[in-house]
């Protein structure tokens, strides 16, 4: 109790500190603060006082978090690597090999279940498995799965694209054990409402296996959820939004346009939608995401498709480019540092395995089976970057723009959503638009999903009090109205790093309940082969 009271406390200061100074922006070509410079308003000019004074905060808390270690490489170009993205891969490998490549064979069960096929709809929670699915999809696929691939790719080559579906095969090991664990010790109310996620199965998954260490869980659940509500509002409502306004900027004509100055007018727009959505629940977005995932899913995968199909003649020499660049020597370094660091960091890690964010959603599906959303959310990482992803990937090799890239003298002047636009603009002009609409979509469904999880962070520390829920809910709506109008670089690294932070209590908890997940998996295959009997 006195370590959630503290907790309170330390969120309201943090609260206000982020209303003053944690709006999240974009880099320098942000167009708000384009704006800024043709227009000399006081409040861009607040925005270069606050990034002034908070960059070196943002250095050292990113310095903290991203310490690295070199790996290789010569003194002029050495290669570093961030401790905290071992942990990460640490948990992947150890979920994959503990359960017996679970990602595997588990896989197909998980379609079946996905599908309905075992569905009680007089069990507790409040969504199906599809719709929990679609709600922790619509949360990992972002940002990342367009821009942070190419800036993989710029980064570490075709080779690249290998080490990142390696990562997702990985992921989908730990999401299996964060969204049983989720189910498992989920807290379901009188009014059959559900919370869960790694709140809850930090502090009573290990009070109830480890009682001495019951202090210690709950000082994990408290630190965990912290974060969620930090980094929900400044990676999952600012920068979305203003990543979502900085392309219709560009594609209205720039400064030119109609939305020059007008950030807050978008801000407006985008958080009176998603606010139609996040106020209804988990019952709300899933029934949105149920449809909005799998229609955005589609047509960008089918837009990717028509650009591979159009160079479908270079397709063996793509695969050949991955599979070779990936184990030369400046593959596997660059497609290492590519596809872990800057791709998967600059989206918080493009599926999220690890962070736990995703337990939260599935947390609320309808089963007395922990262990069957564990089963569903092996898909999650296999959607957001095995598929997705790689298809990004494939045109950005396949349409030339890679190679064009490569051998240019700037080639850093080209990078994220700007190189993955020009790719499918090489094909058919106005493909940027589609483009431009896919990447609104993306950062909608983030944005929605993520008010969900610090709303629920929130309420955890509050007691489950609704006015807490429902009062961070409005809080990080209007953040994101802020977020499209204001630039404070040196912030998103403050974003990363919370979101980061995250994996740190999280996977220490995994870890502890490993045994627990291998009880309920080892008990539900039994049950499951007695049925067939």
């Amino acid at each position: 109790m006195r370590i959630r009271a503290l907790s309170v406390g330390l969120l309201a200061t943090v609260f206000a500190l982020i209303t003053l100074a944690v709006p999240f922006g974009l880099s320098a070509q942000a167009p708000a603060t384009e704006v800024a410079e043709q227009a000399a308003q006081p409040a861009q000019s607040l925005d270069a006082r606050i990034d002034a004074v908070m960059q070196p905060v943002a250095e050292a808390v990113s310095g903290a978090i991203f310490y690295a270690v070199r790996v290789g490489g010569t003194d002029e170009a050495p290669v570093m690597f961030p401790l905290i993205l071992g942990w990460l891969i640490l948990a992947g490998l150890a979920s994959t090999l503990y359960f017996g490549f679970i990602n595997i064979r588990g896989f197909a069960h998980g379609f079946r279940l996905i599908r309905g096929d075992y569905a009680d709809p007089n069990s507790a929670g409040e969504v199906s498995h599809f719709q929990a699915l679609t709600s922790a999809v619509s949360g990992t696929v972002g940002l990342g799965n367009i821009a942070g691939v190419a800036v993989a790719l710029s980064i570490g080559g075709a080779g690249a694209t290998f080490w990142m579906v390696l990562a997702g095969l990985l992921g989908m090991s730990t999401k299996f054990v964060e969204c049983t664990l989720g189910v498992k010790y989920r807290l379901v109310k009188a009014d059959g409402t559900v919370s869960g996620g790694p709140m809850y199965y930090l502090s009573r998954g290990i009070a109830e296996n480890y009682p001495g260490l019951k202090g210690f869980g709950v000082l994990l659940a408290t630190v965990f959820a912290v974060c969620t509500m930090l980094g929900a509002i400044g990676a999952g409502s600012m920068f979305q939004a203003n990543q979502a306004y900085a392309q219709f900027f560009a594609i209205t004509g720039g400064d030119a346009g109609p939305l020059a100055g007008r950030g807050w007018l978008f801000g407006v727009v985008i958080a009176v939608l998603a606010g139609l959505v996040v106020i209804g629940g988990i019952k709300r977005i899933g029934s949105v995401t149920s449809k909005l995932v799998p229609a955005m899913a589609a047509m960008y995968v089918i837009g990717c498709l028509f650009v591979i199909g159009v160079h479908f003649e270079r397709l063996p020499d793509a695969f050949g480019q991955i599979l070779g660049g990936a184990f030369t020597a400046e593959g596997v370094a660059g497609g290492v540092i590519g596809a872990l660091i800057q791709g998967f960091r600059r989206a918080a890690f493009s599926n999220e395995a690890g962070l736990g964010s995703a337990a939260i959603a599935h947390s609320a599906v309808k089963t007395e089976e922990p262990v069957t959303e564990g089963f569903v959310a092996l898909w999650e990482p296999f959607i957001d970057t095995v598929v997705i992803c790689t298809m990004t990937a494939l045109v950005i090799i396949i349409s030339g723009e890679l190679a064009a890239l490569q051998g240019s003298t700037v080639s850093g002047t080209a990078q994220g959503v700007q190189l993955t636009s020009q790719a499918f603009a090489s094909v058919v002009s106005w493909f940027p638009y589609l483009l431009t609409v896919a990447v609104f979509l993306f950062a909608f469904s983030t944005i929605i999903t993520w008010a969900y999880y610090g709303a629920k962070a929130a309420s955890f520390l509050a007691r489950e009090s609704k006015v807490v829920l429902y009062g961070f809910k409005v809080f990080f709506l209007a953040m994101a109205v802020v977020g499209c109008t204001m630039n404070l670089g040196s912030i998103v690294d403050i974003a990363d790093a919370l979101l980061f932070i995250m994996a740190i209590p999280n996977l220490i908890g995994v870890y502890m309940l490993f045994p627990v997940v291998k009880r309920e998996l080892n008990g539900y295959l039994a049950r499951r082969k007695a049925q067939a009997g």
